[in-house]
């Protein structure tokens, strides 16, 4: 469970006595408190369980009641369209609730953003990023910044509060789609291997072919990490000696990476290859042929990631440290027969 430090009296304890107590150098336990990264996993749980126990905090800890209500919102990049979902979620969600946004993208390693975050008095943070470093999370609990998780391709600590997708489920409904349209020879592309968003949508996959009665066929399950990544699975599908006659791409832009090897063989969508994406991307509409799509409800997950914010920020702590919203089947042009 994520610690958070009590606050520290005029008398509290020096960093001499928390590295003592902890059975580090000073200079160990002072890269622990400035959220340095150099630090062994355990060493820096030691000096956490020490600073909790002694009361020692580096600087004040916010004071929600007394802050401005500004929420700082954290993406992966202000250029993909999946961020600008995120922020139509959050800025619809603050309009009403009556607090300002500020947005930036994903800050350096080190701890740097994090003091920016501090020094303006934010009074909690929205992380849309794959996942943080663990010093970011050990800056957060030692300054108890309340902060929610949107949609984390990793899975974060526990106690750490996450908003995302019905990930599995999305899985079993993008194969089923297909085994309903006739396919039987089904392939997937999935994200990074052991991640578990991919773990998830490859295990609904599964589900989906067992109920059906079909088989899996281990060949069939590749992973990606990126859509130039997925064109180099789709053609190493393409040359196994019974290549599949559909395809489940477990992100919109890797599915448009399958759409390229497709056509480098001459290959046409649906014709010839069956493809499913997971996203719904404005990509995915504006594709040829438009993309059958599994819908990730970026919008809503970011207002309700704000609205369990706020409520942390008020002293409350949600039921569950882990909210899912369910995910949908989107259909277009890219699936037909067998």
């Amino acid at each position: 469970m994520v610690r958070t430090a009590r606050a520290s009296t005029a008398a509290g304890p020096t960093l001499a006595v928390v590295a003592r107590e902890a059975g580090v150098s000073v200079p160990t336990a002072s890269k622990v408190v400035n959220g340095r990264e150099d630090v062994a996993p355990e060493t820096r749980r030691r000096v956490v369980e020490a600073l909790d126990r002694l009361g020692y905090v580096r600087r004040p800890r916010f004071d929600t009641a007394r802050a401005p209500r500004l929420v700082d919102l954290v993406v992966r990049s202000l250029e993909s369209s999946a961020s600008g979902a995120v922020l139509h979620g959050v800025e619809a969600a603050a309009y009403d609730a009556g607090v300002d946004v500020l947005v930036s993208a994903c800050p350096a390693r080190g701890r740097g953003g994090l003091d920016r975050i501090a020094a303006r008095g934010s009074s909690g943070v929205l992380f849309d990023l794959a996942e943080l470093p663990a010093a970011h999370y050990a800056w957060l609990a030692q300054h108890r910044v309340p902060f929610v998780m949107i949609d984390p391709a990793v899975e974060p600590p526990p106690g750490v509060v996450s908003v995302g997708a019905a990930n599995w489920q999305g899985g079993v409904t993008a194969t089923e789609h297909l085994l309903k349209l006739g396919h039987r020879r089904i392939a997937v592309i999935a994200g990074r291997r052991g991640t578990p968003v991919s773990s998830a949508r490859i295990a609904g996959y599964r589900s989906a072919l067992t109920a059906a009665g079909v088989p899996e066929r281990p060949e069939y399950v590749r992973h990606a990490g990126a859509d130039r990544g997925a064109a180099r699975r789709m053609r190493e599908l393409l040359d196994l000696p019974e290549p599949p006659t559909a395809v489940f791409v477990c992100s919109d832009p890797m599915a448009l990476g399958v759409y390229e090897a497709l056509a480098e063989r001459g290959l046409r969508v649906p014709d010839q290859m069956s493809v499913v994406g997971f996203d719904d991307l404005p990509e995915a509409r504006w594709a040829t042929p438009a993309l059958t799509t599994v819908r990730r409800p970026l919008s809503e997950m970011a207002a309700t990631a704000l609205r369990l914010l706020l409520r942390m920020m008020d002293g409350a702590r949600p039921e569950s440290t882990r909210t899912e919203l369910s995910t949908r089947l989107v259909k277009r042009a890219s699936t037909g027969p067998v």
